[in-house]
């Protein structure tokens, strides 16, 4: 079945590694904006530039041109089977742009899947990954930042489309098991 999935949860939540297994195991685009954006640092773009400071900060990237770049990626032939987007939207703006943009092209958003995951777990995580962008104060600050302006993006989905909780602490096997219960489940209801 078709689906276009929100992979959604605080950074450090898992959401990338679960997207890229359910996208790999569902046959669908995984559409990583963190990877999109951590492409353009290492080039040394421009943009990479630009995206490297804000990163640094713990901030987030304008709606501008996080829309931009998802809106391309979506209008990409590959995506019209389905896909699975993670990183992206992180602001109330980009998911009503990311809501008209589906709209206007006859297709929409299925499922929102929200990983669940305390801070205090979150904190120790993103210091494990050892990143240079990864300290405690900045991590504390980006979750800070999640709660303020991405957390809304919930609220704004909410009744349009429908979210799924899935705990997001446990071995990998057993979360993306859980996901895919979710999924199947909703596969079934829609038949």
């Amino acid at each position: 079945m078709r689906r276009n999935i929100l992979m959604f949860g605080p950074p450090g939540s898992g959401k990338g590694t679960q997207a890229a297994r359910i996208a790999q195991r569902r046959g669908l685009v995984h559409i990583s904006t963190g990877d999109i954006l951590r492409d353009a640092v290492a080039a040394g773009t421009k943009m990479g530039l630009q995206v490297k400071a804000i990163i640094e900060r713990g901030d987030l990237v304008t709606d501008e041109l996080m829309f931009g770049l998802v809106k391309e990626r979506l209008r990409q032939a590959d995506t019209l089977e389905g896909f699975l987007l993670d990183g992206f939207p992180r602001t109330v703006n980009q998911a009503e742009g990311l809501l008209a943009l589906l709209s206007m092209a006859g297709r929409q958003l299925d499922v929102v899947l929200l990983l669940d995951v305390d801070d205090d777990e979150l904190v120790r995580r993103a210091v494990a990954r050892g990143r240079a962008d990864d300290d405690e104060g900045t991590i504390r600050h980006r979750l800070n930042v999640y709660r303020e302006q991405t957390e809304p993006v919930l609220e704004a989905l909410a009744g349009r489309v429908g979210i799924e909780k899935i705990g997001g602490v446990g071995d990998l096997d057993s979360i993306t098991g859980s996901i895919e219960l979710v999924l199947d489940a909703a596969d079934t209801s829609q038949e």
